[in-house]
C-alpha cells in the first residue's frame, strides 16, 4: 500500500491543503492520503490555533466527499509536540512494513528538515513529496534523494489570511470548502475577543 501522509495545524484547512493532497495522490499513485492535524507543532508558537477538536472536524468536513481521503487523530491524541518520526512508526505499526510511506510538504518545511527530530532515521522509513512553485529557484538539500518535487499552480491561499478575513469581517469564500467556511461561522472561530469592561 501507498500511503500519503499530509500534516499540519489545518488552521483551518482550506483548497491550497486539498489541492496539493489530490496533486499528490494522482501524481504518485498513493492509495490513501491521511490527513493529520498536529496537537502542537514544534517549530513555532500559534497564539491563534484553535483548540484540536475543532481543527480535526474542520478536516473531516474538507474531505469527507472524497474516499481516497482520511483523517488521523494520531498526533491529537498523543498530545504534546507532535513529531513526524512518531506519526510514521505509528502508520507503518499500522499499514505494515511492506506499506511505502510519503510525507506531502511544502517548499518551507523542505528548507526546515535538517531541524525535525529524528531526521536521519524519518528519512529512511519514508520519502517526501514536496509542493513546488513553477520557476521556484531552489538550493541544493542533503535530503534531495528522498525528495520528489511535484511542481503545482501557485495558489496564494495561506491560513493566516483566512484568519485575518475573519477577524476583519472580509469575505473568505472561494478560499476553502463552504462546509469549512460554515463550521467556521458557526463557532465563531478565529474572531477578535471583545473587551466586556
Amino acid at each position: 500500500m501507498r500511503i500519503g501522509i499530509i500534516g499540519g495545524t489545518f488552521n483551518p484547512i482550506h483548497y491550497g491543503h486539498l489541492f496539493i493532497a489530490s496533486e499528490a495522490k494522482q501524481s504518485f499513485d498513493l492509495d490513501r492520503v491521511i490527513f493529520v492535524p498536529c496537537h502542537q507543532p514544534p517549530h513555532k508558537g500559534d497564539s491563534e490555533l484553535a483548540g484540536g477538536d475543532d481543527r480535526y472536524r474542520m478536516v473531516l468536513l474538507a474531505v469527507e466527499s472524497n474516499p481516497d481521503f482520511v483523517v488521523s487523530s494520531a498526533e491529537l491524541d498523543r498530545g504534546g509536540k507532535s513529531y513526524s518520526i512518531e506519526t510514521v512508526d505509528e502508520f507503518q505499526e499500522k499499514y505494515g512494513a511492506d506499506s511505502r510511506i510519503y510525507f506531502i510538504i511544502g517548499m518551507d518545511s523542505l528548507n526546515e528538515l535538517s531541524t525535525w527530530k529524528d531526521i536521519k532515521k524519518l528519512v529512511g522509513k519514508c520519502r517526501f513529496i514536496v509542493a513546488v512553485r513553477p520557476n521556484w529557484e531552489r538550493e541544493r538539500s542533503p535530503w534531495d534523494e528522498v525528495c520528489h518535487l511535484m511542481e503545482i499552480p501557485g495558489l496564494e491561499i495561506s491560513s493566516t489570511d483566512i484568519r485575518n478575513r475573519v477577524k476583519s469581517g472580509r469575505s473568505i469564500k472561494y478560499l476553502l470548502p463552504e462546509v469549512v467556511e460554515e463550521y467556521i461561522y458557526d463557532h465563531r472561530l478565529y474572531k477578535k475577543e471583545t473587551s466586556t469592561l
